[in-house]
Order: structure tokens, then sequence, then C-alpha cells
């Protein structure tokens, strides 16, 4: 029986890659480095705003990730200035999210953004109190695949974890569920491709969020 479903933000509830290439960008003008197209953060992206940053600077020909250090202070602070550039929540992930709600099963999310960042942007898509609970990356909540933020989740909601479903779209992801002990779920409308979910081992993939309340054990024709 699925009593919580844990979500992953980014790629996963809402595309969000031109929000974190916007400041990344911004970061590497600075330096005078080129810009990196949107597409590129499809890879960049997924491990918090230091590795994307990190991967960027990479790629924009600052082999040794030189202005890293000096460079994510800003690169933050600008990201946090507008956190929700061109966000907008997956087709019909609204929907799958309400079903779940109508039947007592809790909603929640775990991202690799900066915790305030995460609950700006996942309020301000879908609103304040829709959640029943947002966990970003803290000083006492380390990037995933850590599992710290997982097993937070599951103990604020006096939850087993095998009445969990983790819903991720990156290798990090997978990794997060197979080292918190739930079951993850790959989804194929984010950054990364089925054959990376496949070679994480996730335990299911799919390919809508039209099919999350059935994954969750509700039946059609119940709501």
């Amino acid at each position: 029986m699925t009593r919580i479903c844990i979500f992953d933000l980014d790629g996963t509830l809402a595309r969000t890659q031109e929000s974190i290439a916007r400041p990344v960008n911004m970061t590497l003008k600075l330096y005078g480095l080129p810009e990196q197209p949107v597409e590129a953060f499809n890879y960049f992206a997924g491990d918090g705003i230091r590795n994307a940053l990190k991967r960027a600077l990479i790629a924009a020909g600052d082999t040794e990730a030189s202005h890293l250090e000096e460079g994510l202070p800003l690169c933050r602070s600008w990201m946090q200035e507008d956190p929700c550039y061109h966000v907008e929540p997956y087709e019909h992930m609204v929907w799958a999210l309400e079903e779940l709600k109508k039947h007592d099963i809790k909603i929640t999310v775990l991202s690799n953004k900066p915790h305030e960042s995460a609950i700006s942007v996942v309020e301000t898509i879908f609103g304040k109190g829709f959640f029943d609970h947002i966990q970003g990356q803290t000083d006492l909540v380390p990037i995933k695949p850590d599992p710290t933020g997982v097993f937070e989740i599951l103990k604020e909601f006096n939850v087993e974890r095998e009445e969990c479903l983790y819903f991720g779209d990156t290798n990090t992801d997978m990794l997060t569920g197979h080292n918190a002990g739930v079951t993850a779920v790959g989804v194929t409308w984010g950054f990364r491709p089925r054959s990376e979910l496949e070679e994480f081992k996730a335990d299911i993939i799919i390919d809508s969020p039209l099919e999350i309340p059935g994954l969750a054990g509700i039946e059609k024709g119940l709501s």
C-alpha cells in the first residue's frame, strides 16, 4: 500500500532547465566564457547548483573549473533572484498530484536545489500548501543520492519504506531511491533518457504522469 510519494523537482515535477541555465550562464559570461545551450543542462543539472556550475565551466573551456569557488555564491544569488524563470509543470502533473491527494496519499518534494529556492519554485507553480512537505538541500540535508532527505520525510509522516514511492528522472534519483530502500520510479519525460534509468536499475519506469495514480494503487473510476 502506498501512503506517500516523494518527487524530485527538476525534470520530474517541472521543466526547469532554463531556470538553471540562466544563473549559470550569467556566471560564465562574467568570466568571459561562452554561454552553454539550454539543452546541455539536461546533463549539467540534477546534482545541485555547485555541480551544474562546475560541469558548465568545464564545458565552456575552464577545464579545471578554476572559477567555481568564486563564482558559486554569485550563481546562487542569481538563481535565488528568479528561481521560477520559465518554469512550468509537466502536462498532466497537477491532475496526477490531485488524484493522490484525493486518496489521502501524502505528496512531498525532495530536491537538490537550495532549500529556499525549492520552496519558492514549488509554491509558485503549484500553490502554497499544495504539497505536504518540501525539502531542498541544507547543511543538515545533503544533496542526493544521500538518502537523508528521504529518511527525514518518512520519519516526519511515520511511514515505512515499503509504503513509499520515490519519483525521479536521473541516475542520481535512482541511486537515492536504492540508498533509501524505497521503490525508485524512473520517469522518462525529464532530463535523461530511458537508457540511463535502466542502467541505474529503476524499479519501475513510467512514460507519463497519467500513470502515477495507478502506480500508487488508485483504481480508475474511484476519483
